[in-house]
């Protein structure tokens, strides 16, 4: 064996095969892939071999059909077939919740370029004649380009081309540790002895927890054991096939809840467990006799599947069962791989926790590759990027979060879902006394957050729906009082970080891409990627020359803890500190804030003492060391209090107390979201990603291209040289008992020419708004377009920014 290479991947399945392949398509020939026995021998050997692309967002979407793209480019290369069967896929709704799910879906996909249409229940029928007819079918969604693939015959040809390419691959060679060398890079034991390299990269599959714990890292990710059976030759499918006709789509059925495909002249069933017959694996490590093998049939599990597909093609029922295949593959919380920089790591990657390694194996390859060797993954990898998760993970957490996720794996997802597996799991001291007052919770960053809050705690019941639900009267009276009088929100999520010391100013110049405040004054600043596009979102406060005070998103705090990390000088001029668990946030908002904060704090309110976009520090009631920040994310006068967080229970209770005689209350997240809407401001994750540039979201002004060298200057230059290729607009569209969600496309005249990046109800205006990337030539105020919403075509007009008090008045005043 070789004694180093530039990058060294750990794992032979399709993932390694498809990391292997990518580094070889971006010119990196010097590339090692190390495989504990064969390739293929995880659990790319016994998976099914799907390829669907039907996923409620746009960029999942582009990914999943870069994978099946992939796979037949390399057919094309290799000069045979590795098995891409193209079929199609039907999914079939018998329930108004997976029709309201499809509706809304279909614009997505069209925007996202997935080839997708709906299906009436008679042409369902059509397409899988062997499904009974039912009255309770609602209709479909075809996926033409969908299908499958042999997981053995892909791997093995990415394999081939990317050795072709100059890469090298040793079998039988067992990674045994790692270890980070002095100057850089990592020293890799294996069986076979010992080999040095520049990058890392982990794609172990089954062996992802207890390989990662060799070097700290405890990966949320926990192999389920999921099965398959394929039934004996069927008659019916022999005779289509001597016919000549097309072989049929896989078919999806919730009322069954498991695929259904052709194999060869038989059926292939695949049920999903329900989480109550779920069995996890190797939850403490794979154990040393497990190779290729699989484990026993488990009828059991999935009895009340295979009874209710009988019943809804019958022709299933009509053989007997040839093969079960059982076997383990991993699953992460979420349902999303971990494809990135492995935090707290400088040179490792990973490329762990895949729910279905064939499908997200040549997206994956791709991206990694490019991220690897250029700095920037190409696209928006934040759904997908380890550092998602906070460092609230744990064993027994992630693995009731991946029975409830699989289990519900054939269920619609619906907007405002609220899942109850680990929760609550971290809470601030004021819980119990929201809680009290009506308090409807959801989660961020493990912490929990208020949503809405409903009459009384008795009837805090979280409501999910693509439609009205009662829970919006409450939520309008919560804007309503915050626009009219003030509003209390609990936020002690956010991240914070606090950046000192005699480097701190010049390092934080050349990191943001705005200018930074002078002292007692904060800005809004984003650090962007190679390529421009927007890797976080900032609030910076400045307390000193060398003394700041950074804030973002709450599901920020380790990927942007790790990347600020990274860029550290060595010298030790710049302390960063986390403060996320060491401080809460508490926001009030409106009119009467300042009536109402003034009595509790020594500190002058008034606009001339502490004026917009400002930040003191002081005591609030007996809270003392409170980081008074005057900034609101609703348009409103407004402050932030950034506080001890044992001061929490007492200051929101001080707070709600003070505010009661003057309309003031409580409001949650959903409330937050409309006003945010209202006013136009970004969101990381949706105006602000990776793949957005702040000269397209319309954020030049916090720009500063003349001010010297920050990351991304370079790429953001030449595109203001330009001119951006695409713009954020407002959208005003008509109030409906559905409303735009993100990712839907925006027409004109029938054609596609962008696509929404967030919307929702308006409760102060009474409609619809949405923002949404556009051509130039499309962003003037009072152009008319239309937004494909939940399978119709709405009429949206674009208007300015800001559409309640576009002056900021209100939060000046």
């Amino acid at each position: 064996m070789q004694s180093h290479a530039k990058v060294v991947v750990v794992g032979g399945g399709c993932v390694g095969a498809s990391i292997l392949f990518g580094l070889t398509e971006q010119g990196c020939s010097d590339a090692v892939l190390l495989e504990r026995s064969q390739l293929t021998a995880g659990s790319t050997w016994h998976a099914a071999g799907l390829l669907v692309t039907f996923v409620r967002s746009h960029v999942i979407s582009q990914m999943t059909m870069e994978t099946i793209r992939i796979y037949a480019d390399v057919e094309r290369r290799l000069g045979t077939s590795c098995g891409l069967r193209q079929v199609g896929q039907l999914r079939v709704a018998n329930t108004r919740d997976r029709w309201d799910e499809f509706q809304s879906y279909i614009s997505i996909a069209e925007a996202a370029g997935v080839p997708a249409e709906l299906l009436t229940p008679e042409q369902v029928q059509e397409q899988h004649p062997y499904l009974s007819p039912s009255n309770s079918i609602f209709g479909g969604i075809l996926h033409r380009e969908d299908g499958y693939i042999n997981p053995a015959d892909i791997t093995q040809g990415l394999a081939r081309l990317a050795r072709d390419q100059g890469a090298k691959i040793y079998q039988n060679t067992e990674a045994l540790s790692y270890e980070k060398r002095p100057g850089g890079g990592w020293k890799v034991v294996t069986s076979q002895g010992e080999i040095t390299c520049d990058h890392l990269v982990f794609a172990t599959g089954n062996y992802a927890r207890e390989n990662a714990k060799r070097v700290g890292l405890d990966l949320p990710c926990i192999p389920i054991v999921h099965q398959y059976w394929t039934t004996e030759v069927v008659p019916a499918l022999k005779d289509r096939k001597a016919a000549g006709l097309p072989e049929l789509p896989i078919l999806r059925d919730e009322d069954y809840g498991a695929y259904l495909r052709e194999d060869t002249g038989a059926f292939q069933f695949g049920p999903y467990e329900f989480e109550k017959d779920l069995k996890l694996f190797a939850v403490d490590g794979v154990p040393k006799d497990f190779g290729a093998d699989l484990l026993p049939e488990d009828f059991d599990a999935v009895e009340s599947q295979w009874e209710r597909a009988i019943e809804r093609v019958p022709t299933l029922g009509e053989v007997g069962i040839k093969a079960n295949t059982r076997g383990p593959f991993q699953m992460t919380p979420d349902e999303m791989p971990l494809c990135g920089p492995a935090p707290g790591h400088e040179g490792l990657w990973l490329a762990e926790g895949v729910p279905g390694g064939i499908l997200w194996g040549g997206t994956m390859g791709a991206r990694l590759s490019r991220w690897i060797l250029n700095g920037d993954p190409g696209m928006d990898m934040s759904a997908l990027d380890p550092r998602r998760f906070g460092d609230y993970v744990t064993k027994r957490w992630t693995a009731d979060k991946v029975r409830e996720t699989w289990g519900r794996h054939m269920l619609a997802h619906i907007p405002g879902e609220d899942t109850p597996a680990g929760r609550p799991l971290k809470t601030v001291g004021s819980y119990d006394l929201l809680t009290a007052k009506g308090a409807v919770w959801t989660v961020l960053d493990g912490y929990e957050v208020p949503n809405w809050y409903a009459p009384s705690p008795e009837l805090a019941l979280p409501e999910a729906s693509f439609r009205r639900t009662r829970s919006m009267e409450h939520v309008e009276a919560e804007v309503r009082a915050t626009r009219s009088a003030a509003g209390l929100i609990e936020m002690s999520p956010m991240t914070k970080f606090r950046v000192r010391g005699a480097g701190a100013a010049a390092w934080l110049d050349g990191i943001m891409a705005n200018a930074l405040p002078k002292v007692g004054r904060l800005s809004l600043s984003v650090v962007c990627n190679p390529r421009g596009g927007i890797d976080a979102e900032y609030t910076v406060v400045r307390y000193g020359e060398d003394d700041f005070y950074l804030v973002s998103t709450p599901n920020g705090e380790v990927r942007n803890l790790d990347q600020l990390s990274r860029l550290l000088p060595q010298d030790g001029s710049v302390i960063l500190e986390n403060l996320s668990e060491q401080l809460g946030v508490i926001a009030i908002a409106g009119p009467k804030s300042r009536e109402i904060l003034q009595p509790l704090t020594d500190n002058d309110l008034s606009n001339a003492a502490f004026p917009w976009l400002s930040a003191q520090l002081g005591e609030v009631g007996y809270a003392r060391d409170v980081r008074l920040i005057r900034v609101s994310y609703t348009g409103e006068l407004g402050w932030e209090l950034h506080h001890p967080v044992a001061y929490n229970r007492h200051l929101v209770d001080l707070l709600l107390n003070a505010g009661a005689a003057h309309g003031m209350v409580p409001f949650g997240l959903r409330a937050l979201e409309s006003m945010r809407l209202e006013k136009s401001y970004r969101a990381i994750n949706r105006e602000l990603s990776q793949d957005i540039s702040p000269l397209e979201a319309g954020l030049g002004r916090f720009v500063k291209l003349d001010k010297g060298d920050f990351l991304g200057r370079d790429a953001l230059r030449a595109e203001a040289a330009a001119g951006p290729a695409r713009v954020l607009v407002t959208l005003k569209l008509p109030s409906c008992d559905t409303s735009v969600l993100a990712d839907e496309g925006v027409y004109q005249e029938g054609a596609l020419v962008g696509r929404v990046t967030s919307g929702g109800y308006s409760y102060h205006f009474a409609h619809d708004i949405a923002m949404a990337l556009v051509p130039p030539a499309l962003s003037a105020e009072g152009t008319a377009l239309q937004v494909s919403v939940h399978g119709e075509m709405r009429e949206a007009v674009v208007t300015h920014d800001s559409m309640y008090d576009p002056a900021s008045a209100r939060a000046r005043m």
